[in-house]
């Protein structure tokens, strides 16, 4: 009986509680193979939103994104930066290989014009990917934009803190990062497809700091002064 059951548990049309549905979703690479196992399609989803949750800015969100950018930054299509902390750091852009005459960056004065910005850049099909730095969490303006990603086929990506993984939301995808003993741990809070959503260990990270300066542990391709209009 034992062998049996085992021998049919093995067939691909038996679905067990602690896998998730590995339907082929367009996605892009994110670079870490340990996180593409993971991810339908084995990378971030296009055409949809992915929000990244941080316990405090600035512990490697961006470097997560940057193999992913860079790809889609050599296409003909904009990367549009929507209402950013702080200003790009152009050198560190280009470092990870980021075509930089591919960058826009939008500053505006009010958290609805951030995600009117964001929406009309999903929606424009002139953007690969738009992400969006946002001060509130409602379920209205993230399914405005997971439907404007679906509209311009874009990527489109939402940062805020991790007080905001209590909240349901109807984005595609959902990663809480938090540093854990020098590495950033990525628990997926959603991902499509279900089944039981583990937590990832990334070692490969480090600060893009400029040049002459030290080496520091996670990367922030931000200039930390005040943030200003970027022409």
């Amino acid at each position: 009986m034992g062998n049996a059951l085992e021998s049919l548990l093995q067939t691909p049309h038996i679905w067990r509680g602690n896998q998730y549905a590995r339907v082929a979703f367009e996605s892009i690479p994110t670079g870490f193979s340990h996180l593409d196992t993971q991810l339908p399609g084995g990378g971030w989803p296009r055409a949809a939103l992915t929000e990244i949750l941080a316990s405090r800015q600035g512990i490697g969100e961006l470097s997560l994104l940057m193999p992913a950018l860079s790809r889609l930054s050599k296409g003909k299509e904009w990367i549009a930066w929507i209402a950013p902390p702080h200003i790009p750091y152009a050198p560190a852009l280009s470092r990870e290989g980021i075509s930089l005459s591919k960058v826009i960056v939008v500053h505006t004065p009010s958290e609805q014009e951030k995600i009117w910005a964001a929406e009309k850049c999903l929606r424009s099909q002139s953007c690969s990917a738009v992400l969006l730095w946002a001060c509130t969490h409602t379920h209205q303006a993230c399914r405005r934009l997971q439907l404007a990603a679906e509209a311009g086929r874009a990527w489109g990506v939402l940062f805020g803190p991790s007080q905001w993984a209590r909240h349901t939301s109807p984005a595609a995808l959902r990663l809480l990062l938090a540093p854990e003993q020098g590495r950033l741990k990525v628990h997926l809070l959603k991902r499509r497809g279900g089944g039981t959503l583990p937590e990832i260990f990334i070692d490969e990270l480090r600060e893009q700091a400029p040049a002459g300066d030290p080496p520091r542990t996670v990367a922030t391709p931000f200039h930390h002064r005040s943030r200003q209009q970027v022409a």
